[in-house]
């Protein structure tokens, strides 16, 4: 279960997110919800934020000319949505995300599309080095709203044995 409660006083719980590494099953799949709809607004932001100068992104006038005939949600967002759709079920007590691998773009991204995702528990081991942590590795697969894969990737995180996170070290957290 991602969310839990933990008693903080009589009658009174807060709740907590995230999975210690002892919560990760081999083969186990989180379906991450709620979807994002992307909007021309996101894109556009995200675009200029990341200083993409490619006009398929923001030109409608330029894009219509393309053979998609209208502008492309930039990759790069794609896979940030994903990313964060994946952090309550996979990384919320993560202490790093240690690499991407085998990101794939599979098809377009258009304003007004949703996106949905899910992450598939690869392996799972103990930290050589680090005797409090484990590394955890999933694939995430990113859908549309007509079931369309438009991205998948891997990802290797070290995630804290039980009791070893820094929110069970926050006061009041």
């Amino acid at each position: 279960m991602v969310q839990q409660w933990k008693e903080v006083g009589p009658n009174r719980y807060r709740e907590t997110f995230g999975r210690y590494f002892e919560d990760f099953r081999e083969g186990d799949v989180y379906e991450h919800r709620p979807g994002k709809t992307v909007t021309e607004y996101d894109n556009h932001l995200f675009t200029l934020m990341t200083m993409n100068t490619h006009p398929m992104h923001f030109d409608a006038e330029y894009a219509k000319y393309s053979e998609f005939g209208k502008n492309l949600v930039v990759s790069p967002y794609t896979l940030a949505i994903l990313i964060g759709m994946s952090v309550t079920d996979c990384s919320q007590k993560a202490i790093a995300n240690l690499g991407m691998d085998e990101v794939k773009f599979t098809a377009p991204v258009f304003a007004g599309d949703t996106i949905y995702g899910e992450s598939e528990v690869l392996k799972k081991r103990l930290s050589q080095s680090r005797p409090t942590q484990g590394i955890v590795t999933i694939r995430t697969i990113g859908k549309n709203q007509r079931g369309e894969t438009v991205c998948t990737f891997i990802r290797n995180m070290l995630i804290p044995t039980r009791g070893n996170a820094v929110d069970d070290r926050v006061p009041n957290y």
